[in-house]
């Protein structure tokens, strides 16, 4: 009995352990590289790589579509690259309003591409006051020396607009044909709490952009008018920003973020995948401290701005996850100092041994990369950390299991690269 007793107590043990919060922020980060770092292109300031079937790939330029002038070059916005890095720009691209973190963001090539030849870009579209994030959809049209996105059509944008950066704008389809669109809170903190507002939010939508069918909010009415506010200095002084104007949606389009809401307190989402064995992750930004990856599940509440591992960037402290009631989902790792990541991928191939089923988290302001391992029960480990000497804005799986990534603007520099990495 006392053996039995001591296995049960044991296993307890380890599964409380799987799932407590833990500070890789002190992780060190090994100069001893496995692979090989080959640049292949340089572009203005690349965001994401979305690889095609054949094996080339679609980057976005986040300064979106711009005509040249007598001081720079001129920018499609979307390029159409292949593996040896010729560029082939792509026409089409919707407008955006580029600035800040602003501009143009992702680009997902559709479940269906195969058949359909869909794409979806996420962007900062031009709007009342500001902007407002973005998903479209359009048809590729690959010719000879060519590329087009056709019959581009928004399917959700937040009609609000406003001022503030944090877009969020990853997209992940699931396997059911429907999408996961993460959606940031522009730097105003509140609205993530806010049941009405489609900042902070992780959203959950059909292929065609509408509420997906069984979301934890749906049949709750949403308001039809919200109070906008401008990005606050710190979180306390969010509890009182003063109201910029209203904004009613109109008839024809009503407000549905109840029903298109999947979880909701969150701050910066920059990286959002399925694990291997369906699992959501995401990872994100927090302020001053408190980067967190998270376990996305239906209805839950993950804390922001009421919570953090963090302080404002202005020193004003926020309250610890550690004093979260219940209804507050903490995450299951936390880096205090940050990473500032950029995105998050799993790896399912078998050029990098050992790695099948590991994430790796991409890292800008640390210039790193960190792969972390699941016990498929909730909880996660940051195993390995590299120091990559450039910030990593996205890294991605190629078709042969190796990995390719684009890097944010080296300090001081007007171009961002294209790097293939390869095992040593």
């Amino acid at each position: 009995m006392k053996k039995v007793v001591s296995a049960t107590l044991l296993a307890g043990l380890l599964a409380a352990a799987a799932y407590a919060q833990v500070n890789m922020g002190d992780q060190k980060g090994s100069d001893t590289l496995p692979f090989t770092m080959t640049k292949v292109a340089d572009f203005n300031l690349p965001w994401k790589i979305a690889f095609l079937p054949d094996g080339r790939m679609l980057i976005t330029d986040k300064v979106g579509a711009r005509p040249a002038t007598a001081t720079q070059a001129a920018d499609p916005g979307v390029w159409l690259v292949t593996q040896s890095g010729q560029k082939t720009p792509v026409s089409g691209v919707p407008p955006v309003l580029y600035g800040g973190q602003g501009g143009l963001l992702g680009i997902f090539v559709g479940p269906h591409y195969a058949t359909d030849h869909y794409v979806y870009l996420t962007y900062s579209e031009p709007n009342e006051g500001g902007s407002s994030l973005a998903m479209a959809r359009a048809r590729l049209n690959i010719g000879n020396g060519t590329a087009s996105l056709e019959g581009l059509t928004v399917l959700w944008h937040d009609p609000a607009g406003g001022r503030g950066g944090q877009f969020g704008a990853q997209i992940v389809f699931a396997p059911d044909n429907t999408l996961f669109l993460s959606s940031g809170e522009r730097q105003r903190m509140t609205p993530a709490q806010d049941p009405d507002s489609p900042l902070g939010k992780i959203l959950h939508l059909t292929l065609d952009g509408k509420p997906a069918p069984g979301n934890p909010f749906a049949g709750q009415a949403s308001a039809q008018t919200l109070p906008i506010i401008d990005p606050p200095s710190d979180t306390e002084k969010a509890k009182t920003a003063p109201v910029v104007r209203s904004f009613t949606y109109p008839a024809s389009a009503p407000n549905q973020t109840r029903a298109e809401t999947w979880t909701l307190g969150h701050r910066t989402p920059y990286g959002l995948a399925f694990a291997p064995n369906g699992q959501l992750w995401e990872l994100e930004h927090g302020p001053r401290g408190g980067d967190k990856l998270n376990l996305i599940e239906r209805g839950k509440n993950y804390g922001w701005p009421l919570y953090a591992y963090a302080t404002n960037y202005n020193g004003v402290p926020i309250p610890s996850f550690d004093t979260a009631p219940a209804s507050i989902t903490k995450p299951v790792i936390y880096w205090n100092p940050v990473i500032a990541p950029g995105n998050l991928m799993f790896y399912k191939g078998n050029s990098f041994r050992g790695w099948d089923g590991s994430a790796l988290a991409s890292g800008m302001a640390s210039q790193s990369l960190t792969r972390i391992t699941f016990n498929g029960r909730g909880g996660a480990t940051a195993v390995e950390r590299w120091n990559m000497g450039k910030q990593v804005r996205d890294i991605e799986e190629g078709p042969d299991g190796s990995l390719w990534m684009v890097e944010n603007n080296p300090q001081g520099s007007a171009t961002g690269g294209l790097y293939h990495l390869t095992p040593k």
